[in-house]
């Protein structure tokens, strides 16, 4: 299965209960991870995190599908038609 770029938006409501499970799931998938940003905002009790991943639709669907299964946990994801290259591939 190719595997496409793409970001995932991650907003946490009162992340003091949550974020431990949060951060548990996102290092599960860590392989598909390339860079992460996380702004904690503790005046509003809400934490933004961003991730820039490179994965299967599948792994994709599967990390969104759990951490949007947490109580308080609000998550989109937003993938390019672009296929990622494997190392030496050119791209399509």
């Amino acid at each position: 299965m190719a595997k496409r770029i793409g970001v995932i938006g991650i907003v946490i409501d009162d992340p003091k209960y949550i974020v431990d499970k949060v951060n548990n799931i996102i290092s599960d998938y860590s392989k598909i991870i390339i860079g992460r940003m996380g702004i904690p905002r503790h005046d509003t009790e809400v934490s933004v995190i961003a991730l820039i991943i490179e994965g299967t639709t599948d792994e994709v669907g599967a990390l969104t599908g759990k951490l949007g299964n947490l109580p308080g946990v609000t998550v989109k994801s937003a993938l390019t038609a672009r296929e990622a290259a494997a190392k030496g591939e050119k791209e399509k």
